[in-house]
């Protein structure tokens, strides 16, 4: 059992508990939604880029209610101005969250949901060794220890110990339609990448920015960067005109479509709060927690069954969890001007 100083190590705020569980909650979501919106060849009948696009439209709204319900709009110009160093950093994660938003349609088309949450397991040990170098924070023996099991817990799920038909042991294999097994390999693993890589960073700019930008004006200064990334991409293939082509909008009337976006932005909303509040490695065992929630969920609703793979890889989760909930990460807090300078300096060495 967790001791109440460990839940509070873990959890600092009354609500962090809850933002922790919804983060979740949204993730799981979103990999059946996005499912159930592809028609029976596991396409889609709608522009996956436009998707992308009103999702971040979506967020960008959404965060602009709610700074107006603390500061004026107008501010938002003044303080975009003089922070304009920042806005302009906000074009690594916004880049690296554009491919990354624009490949889990893709990886969704080719491998099942409980499948593609598996492989994105792998940024678990990535995101520790990118979180020990951005915030010059080494993980204890111990911290690594439970993220190699939790990883090992996730990647156990592929394995058919004989009670699973052959079909289902090999259902993954069997949805890669459209794209070559070595190709849809290289998408997730670059998928993998994105996420850890914006996370950390973004992570960053959250906390060493917290005492004079509102979450609020952050999360604009990277919604803004989004869309301009997504109009760029668009301009490169060629594709602008699908902003404004009416046909293009129609398919996103289907409830189906709209779930998946709103879902998409409420996730991307979630997330700065989970970074800004929490931390990356918390967030790779939510990521974890995601993979086991799938599988029961899975069972209750849709009655897939359980084998010996999925119940073995969620006691391996849950023991990862406990060893990690004995020594967590503390919520790190990037404060000092030379501090900063001195993480800004390294960051943007690695862009």
């Amino acid at each position: 059992m967790l001791g109440i100083d460990t839940c509070q190590e873990m959890f600092p705020s009354r609500w962090s508990l809850w933002l922790f569980l919804l983060y979740v909650t949204l993730f799981v979501n979103q990999g059946w939604l996005v499912t159930r919106s592809q028609k029976s060849d596991n396409k889609y009948n709608y522009d996956t880029e436009i998707a992308v696009f009103l999702t971040e439209g979506i967020k960008l709204f959404v965060c602009i209610v709610g700074y107006s319900f603390q500061h004026s709009l107008l501010s938002i110009v003044s303080e975009t101005s003089r922070n304009i160093r920042v806005a302009v950093l906000y074009f690594v994660p916004a880049g690296l969250y554009c491919i990354y938003n624009n490949l889990s349609y893709i990886n969704l088309s080719t491998f099942d949901p409980t499948t593609y949450f598996l492989a994105l397991q792998l940024r678990v040990v990535a995101t520790g060794v990118v979180f020990q170098f951005i915030f010059n924070k080494k993980l204890s023996g111990k911290q690594w220890f439970s993220l190699v099991l939790l990883t090992a817990g996730c990647m156990l799920k592929v394995i058919n110990f004989g009670d699973a038909p052959v079909e289902i042991a090999h259902q993954a294999q069997g949805k890669q339609l459209s794209l070559s097994a070595s190709l849809s390999s290289l998408l997730l693993l670059l998928q993998v990448a994105c996420s850890c890589l914006a996370g950390v960073y973004n992570e960053y700019l959250l906390k060493s920015h917290s005492e004079n930008l509102s979450l609020y004006l952050q999360n604009i200064f990277q919604y803004l960067d989004s869309i301009i990334c997504i109009i760029a991409i668009l301009s490169f293939g060629g594709n602008i005109n699908k902003l404004f082509n009416h046909e293009t909008y129609v398919p996103f009337h289907n409830i189906k479509v709209f779930l998946v976006i709103f879902n998409n932005a409420a996730i991307g909303i979630v997330t700065s709060f989970f970074l800004r509040y929490l931390n990356s490695i918390l967030k790779t065992f939510a990521s974890g927690l995601e993979l086991v929630f799938t599988a029961i969920l899975s069972r209750l609703l849709f009655s897939i069954p359980i084998y010996l793979n999925t119940v073995l890889s969620i006691f391996i989760v849950t023991v990862a969890t406990v060893i990690y909930s004995q020594n967590p990460v503390s919520t790190t807090k990037v404060t000092g001007k030379k501090d900063r300078e001195k993480l800004l300096d390294k960051t943007e060495s690695i862009v």
